[in-house]
């Protein structure tokens, strides 16, 4: 059976092939530290998981539900957008509940792409954002994220290059995998370049609530729905990734169009889920300062870790991760290239002699190749283990 042409240079998602290598070395009795999927280890607030338990024990709650959502979830969407954001949104018309945010990326390509539109991707970025354009037959056109400018796009740049094809783009603050900080000022300029050019800026915002004191929405700058969506998730400020709960908010024409897609896309989420999520929207600054308090310790032994790997960062950074530039590594027998980078090299080196695996920063983009990216989602021990096994067993 022949696959379509739209599966032509998609390639299998590099952790998903990743996965299965470091099963097979587990197989073979290495026991692979994992540090480089960010995704959380801690449990969601018991009241959240109590929610769930006693929602699903009804028998009324098992049907088919809405496409746009349970009311009593968007509602609660809302209020956490003007709580923390300062943001107003209706519930009814300019909140729509996502299966996960992920899938808002693709629904997103699909409502608003036809062949040959062009799409600003940041480098590095999210694979997926990249993979979704291509599916949906638009063109990525990527702009370069430099450590010289705080990860920021070069709007001088943007705006000397040929915009007239360009409909959307995508942009994430704090950045993944950079994990740099946004500034207000950056959000008016992403405003003012979207309205000027009249493309779609979506921005993709699932950590702001991690190791930040200051959350920030896209949506908080004035004129923002006239050019914005945003994409907010649960999986990362709440510890409910395996639950598959986002949402994209924006202007009521957004919503409707991209409902148009969704909606002969799946038929709902399970509504205990939604319940049990709309009690996880009302958990306080308490809540997140105790799971800040974790990573932060976490964190603590990443730069550890990095130290010892000789490589330089910023202690600046937001998010469940942290970003690295690699040291100049010496030539050595079969690892004098490597497709990905000095990162790919230091990534298979740990990898191979010391069974800790980091991920390398090339799978973001080609300005990721000299990086390293480690997750936080791992217990200290685990950090306290990898590091002392870099020190016995690497020859860095």
């Amino acid at each position: 059976m022949e696959i379509a042409k739209r599966l032509e240079g998609i390639v299998e998602y590099y952790f998903s092939q990743k996965l299965r290598e470091i099963d097979e070395l587990n197989k073979q009795g290495r026991n692979v530290i994992n540090l480089g999927i960010g995704s959380p280890d801690l449990p969601p607030h018991p009241d959240v998981i109590k929610t769930l338990q006693d929602e699903a024990a009804k028998p009324n709650v098992h049907a088919y539900q809405s496409y746009k959502g349970s009311p009593v979830l968007r509602k609660a969407m809302s209020d956490w957008y003007k709580k923390w954001y300062e943001v107003d949104l209706n519930p009814d018309t300019e909140v729509l509940p996502l299966i996960g945010s992920k899938e808002g990326i693709m629904h997103i390509c699909m409502t608003y792409l036809n062949k040959g539109d062009e799409v600003l991707v940041p480098n590095p970025g999210y694979p997926t954002y990249t993979s979704a354009v291509k599916l949906a037959g638009g063109k990525c056109v990527e702009y370069k994220l430099r450590a010289k400018n705080n990860y920021e796009p070069d709007f001088d740049k943007l705006e000397k290059s040929k915009l007239k094809k360009v409909k959307l783009m995508f942009v994430n603050y704090p950045q993944m995998p950079t994990g740099q900080l946004p500034s207000k000022e950056l959000f008016e300029k992403l405003v003012t370049f979207g309205s000027k050019h009249k493309i779609l800026i979506i921005h993709d915002n699932p950590y702001s609530f991690i190791l930040n004191e200051n959350p920030m929405s896209l949506l908080s700058i004035d004129g923002a729905k006239d050019c914005v969506i945003e994409l907010n998730s649960l999986s990362k400020s709440q510890n409910m990734a395996g639950w598959r709960v986002g949402m994209l908010c924006g202007a009521k024409e957004r919503i409707e169009e991209v409902l148009r897609f969704k909606s002969n896309m799946d038929s709902g989420m399970f509504l205990p889920v939604q319940f049990a999520a709309a009690k996880a929207l009302t958990l306080g600054k308490d809540w997140h300062d105790e799971v800040n308090k974790v990573y932060n310790e976490r964190r603590i032994r990443v730069f550890e870790l990095l130290d010892l790997l000789k490589c330089k960062y910023s202690k600046q950074q937001a998010g469940m991760f942290v970003w690295a530039k690699v040291s100049p590594i010496p030539p050595k027998e079969g690892l004098k290239s490597h497709q990905l980078g000095r990162g790919g090299i230091l990534s298979d080196e740990i990898l191979y002699t010391c069974a800790v695996f980091i991920t390398p920063g090339g799978i973001f983009g080609s300005a990721g190749n000299d990086y390293i990216r480690v997750s936080l989602c791992s217990p200290v021990e685990k950090f306290e283990e990898a590091i002392e096994r870099i020190k016995s067993e690497s020859n860095l």
